[in-house]
């Protein structure tokens, strides 16, 4: 079976688990006695279906690409979280988890972000309830997401800098988790991706399903009780691939986690402990953590939920990297044939169905477009000169 409960022990296969401080435990602990209990409370459960259609704007729709399709020869059809109150799939899992702190007493939200849109998101869900919120975001990614940053400003949100290590993703997930130590008692930490300790891959998944069970009814009246040859969509940490592979993980459908190649955990293939929990690890011979390195900010990370390492290793999902260069072109593709200005991290997605349009002729393939690229413009402004 897969993308089940994943227990107590929170393991997905060999992956998976809780590797935190000893002062960190009690909380993983409380955390997932809390969303447990949340997630068999019908009300809990309305009051997030409420949220996610009144405030964040879903169902997000499914778009069939007809000048797309034609190009490529590839039926392509788009799961549109772009669409969604903030720009990206994020609000899912965050309104799901900010509702989750308000039900355990917490009165401030801290996160980390790589390209913003999870900032963004966590920054807006403060400000609807009323909450406190700090966002770690590295150095490199404040200077190259100046629109995100001031938007997460704007909503009330201290924004902090992580200037260690890369100065990038991975640092700002430290940043956070080691602040989090010391407010644990009023402070709800809003992980923003699958990834971390146990219960967190398991419950940002269960935030994000709601991707892939509106595709898999979409699909089904699209193609007339089919569904796509393939689901694809980009994996850094992993958040919207792990939706929208949710809705199909028990179909014939080929699941594609789209890399970016100077971050490609999982091609790598190498076990390791990041964050929290035992996962495919960018790492050296001595185990040391290596430097990801991705046009996109979202992309930026060393790592890749265990979830999705335990789909690639009992082979129920591939991943393929791209390089930045296909993302560019993918990037200005679909801005030109459908007149939809995709997401850098989205981009790649978009890019592996490009690049091997051949092995894919004649298929029909569903890419989750998980954010739109307002952010991006002003950094493919310059590359694009």
């Amino acid at each position: 079976m897969t993308m089940t409960d994943p227990g107590e022990r929170g393991r997905f296969g060999e992956f998976g688990g809780t590797y935190v401080p000893e002062t960190l435990v009690p909380a993983c602990h409380e955390l997932e006695k809390a969303f447990r209990e949340a997630w068999a409370d019908p009300e809990f459960r309305a009051e997030l279906d409420r949220l996610l259609s009144d405030y964040a704007g879903r169902p997000s729709p499914v778009t069939e690409c007809f000048n797309l399709s034609e190009e490529l020869g590839v039926r392509v059809l788009l799961k549109r979280e772009d669409l969604n109150h903030t720009g990206s799939h994020k609000i899912n899992n965050v309104l799901g988890q900010a509702l989750l702190a308000k039900r355990m007493g917490k009165t401030r939200l801290v996160a980390e972000t790589g390209a913003g849109q999870h900032g963004v998101a966590t920054a807006t869900a403060a400000a609807l309830f009323g909450m406190d919120c700090i966002v770690y975001m590295g150095e490199v990614d404040i200077k190259r997401q100046e629109l995100n940053v001031f938007r997460m400003r704007l909503l009330g949100t201290e924004v902090r800098s992580a200037k260690s290590g890369s100065r990038t993703l991975k640092d700002a997930v430290n940043e956070a988790m080691r602040y989090w130590v010391s407010v644990v008692d009023d402070t709800h930490y809003c992980l923003g991706s699958a990834m971390g300790p146990h219960p967190y891959p398991w419950m940002v998944r269960e935030f994000h399903r709601v991707i892939g069970d509106e595709a898999r009814e979409q699909c089904r009246k699209l193609l007339d009780g089919g569904i796509p040859d393939v689901v694809t969509a980009c994996v850094g940490g992993g958040s919207n691939a792990i939706g929208i592979f949710s809705g199909f993980a028990d179909t014939d459908a080929e699941l594609v986690g789209v890399e970016p190649a100077g971050g490609a955990a999982v091609t790598r293939a190498v076990p390791g402990i990041v964050h929290g929990s035992k996962s495919y690890l960018m790492q050296d011979e001595w185990g040391q953590v290596l430097e990801a390195e991705s046009i996109s900010a979202g992309l930026d990370y060393p790592g890749v939920g265990p979830e999705h390492s335990h789909l690639a290793s009992i082979g129920r999902a591939r991943y393929v990297p791209v390089t930045d260069d296909e993302v560019i072109e993918a990037f200005q593709l679909l801005s030109r044939t459908e007149g939809i200005i995709p997401a850098l991290e989205s981009a790649h997605a978009l890019a592996w169905v490009s690049r091997d349009r051949l092995e894919l002729a004649g298929r029909t393939v569903l890419i989750n477009l998980s954010g739109r690229g307002d952010k991006d413009v002003n950094q493919m402004m310059e590359i694009l000169k």
